[in-house]
């Protein structure tokens, strides 16, 4: 046998010993009483800390214990998340600014402190040289990986990389949240270029524009509407944070917690972020709809749509999953409010690129779709989150699918800089350490000789 093919074949025995090696007994976790996946029986998390930073609501707790489904509520430091976005889309201006500004010091910027805060955005969105060109030296497509890696190169750059004092933290907050556009935007067109053969365009984020517009600008210049603009602010807006359970935030608060370095803590959080789980569940959800659309002959037809839905939960079509993608939220239960706010711009945005055919199938499927999963799973409830909408808007903005994930990062960067501020700043905090019991035999050492 060959060195090679001994490699492989040790490698495919190990692997099929995994499956012994990684067998658990599923009555041992009711018994032992395991929190799997950090939640309670009844679906909701377990409680392993406090914040001041993000409240999610999706039902109410009766005094007899149980639970009573509510429309969905969003908080940022008190704040309902629809009052923040009706007031600075209503006042005509971009609003991520304003969120990050109450996110990372708790209380909302005067006039002046937030164009203060956008000068100094501004400022801190250039790349160093060193990173430019390691962003266009790097191979592949995976933008997430290339954002990790950059983010982990800040480190190299940084005078103070391993300070967490206050004022150090709030500093590489400020230059994250800064930055994190520009890397995606020049490792997009990098990628672009180099498997497109596209023309590579490294355009400067330009004086007076908000994230969204030095964004859109830095991806393909001055190809956007004020519209797309307005509509991308929003999707930042909404997803900047999302309450300290999440995974992404969870793996970042619990990094914090050991006290190491802000770029390692944020790369294990884009890590996070990168499963198909998390941050990738609005492309399952374009792949889904994409099936739709050619699978569904006549898009009114709601018993059309509805057999097509009965058929992908039967795992009979589409990836066989038995998945509805963008159905279902682990705590919002009659209704999501990210979803409500986003639908509203969508309409707006579908009839300026004359695709509103298109967002009534949308409509429709969701609809179609709430109906019969929740008459598939009686016992839980069901509504359409945020993820069944934002990558159809990101389509309709011209964004390319290769970025839906790296823009959610570009999003919760903030709310991962709140959370790992807060983590590092609570009085008393102690490394996030729970509990794993094994399960295994003890055994008896065997000699090599033995064996």
């Amino acid at each position: 046998m060959t060195r090679k093919a001994k490699k492989e074949y040790l490698i495919y025995k190990l692997s099929d010993e995994m499956k012994s090696a990684t067998r658990m007994d599923a009555e041992l976790f009711k018994k032992l009483d395991v929190k799997r996946g950090l939640r309670n029986d009844d679906g909701t998390g377990v409680l392993v800390g406090l914040t001041n930073i993000g409240n999610v609501v999706g039902y109410e707790r009766k005094a007899d214990g149980t639970l009573v489904p509510v429309d969905g509520r969003l908080y940022f430091r008190g704040y309902e998340v629809k009052d923040l976005v009706k007031a600075t889309t209503g006042a005509g201006r971009f609003g991520y600014e304003e969120i990050a500004f109450l996110l990372l010091s708790g209380r909302l910027p005067d006039e002046e402190e937030l164009q203060s805060f956008k000068d100094l955005i501004f400022e801190n969105m250039p790349l160093q040289h060193q990173t430019i060109l390691h962003i266009i030296e790097l191979e592949g497509d995976d933008i997430m990986n290339i954002l990790s890696r950059s983010v982990l190169e800040f480190y190299t750059f940084d005078d103070n990389p391993d300070d967490v004092s206050r004022d150090n933290l709030m500093r590489q907050s400020i230059e994250l949240i800064s930055k994190f556009p520009t890397i995606i935007a020049y490792a997009y067109n990098m990628y672009r270029h180099k498997e497109h053969g596209r023309s590579l365009h490294i355009r400067d984020a330009q004086p007076g524009l908000s994230l969204a517009e030095n964004f859109l600008f830095m991806l393909k210049g001055n190809d956007y509407t004020h519209l797309d603009a307005r509509t991308l602010d929003l999707l930042l807006m909404l997803h900047s944070e999302h309450g300290g359970g999440n995974n992404s935030t969870f793996t970042v608060r619990v990094t914090s917690s050991t006290g190491t370095d802000t770029y390692s803590s944020i790369a294990a959080g884009i890590g996070s972020l990168k499963g198909p789980k998390h941050g990738g569940a609005n492309l399952k959800v374009c792949a889904m709809m994409d099936y739709l659309r050619t699978a569904v002959s006549d898009w009114t037809d709601e018993e059309e749509i509805a057999s097509q839905i009965r058929r992908i939960l039967a795992k009979e079509v589409f990836n066989k999953s038995g998945l509805v993608y963008g159905i279902g939220h682990a705590v919002y239960t009659k209704s999501d409010p990210r979803t409500v706010l986003l639908k509203e711009m969508a309409r707006e945005l579908a009839a300026e690129k004359g695709r509103l055919e298109e967002m009534a199938f949308m409509e429709k499927v969701e609809k179609v779709a709430v109906k019969i999963v929740s008459e598939a799973y009686p016992t839980k409830n069901f509504c359409a989150n945020v993820d069944f909408y934002s990558g159809f808007v990101y389509d309709l903005i011209g964004i390319p699918r290769e970025i839906y994930t790296p823009l959610f990062a570009m999003a919760r960067i903030v709310g991962w800089c709140a959370h790992r501020n807060e983590e590092l700043n609570f009085e008393g905090r102690r490394i996030i350490r729970p509990a794993y019991r094994c399960v295994t035999e003890e055994k008896t050492y065997v000699d090599m000789k033995d064996r």
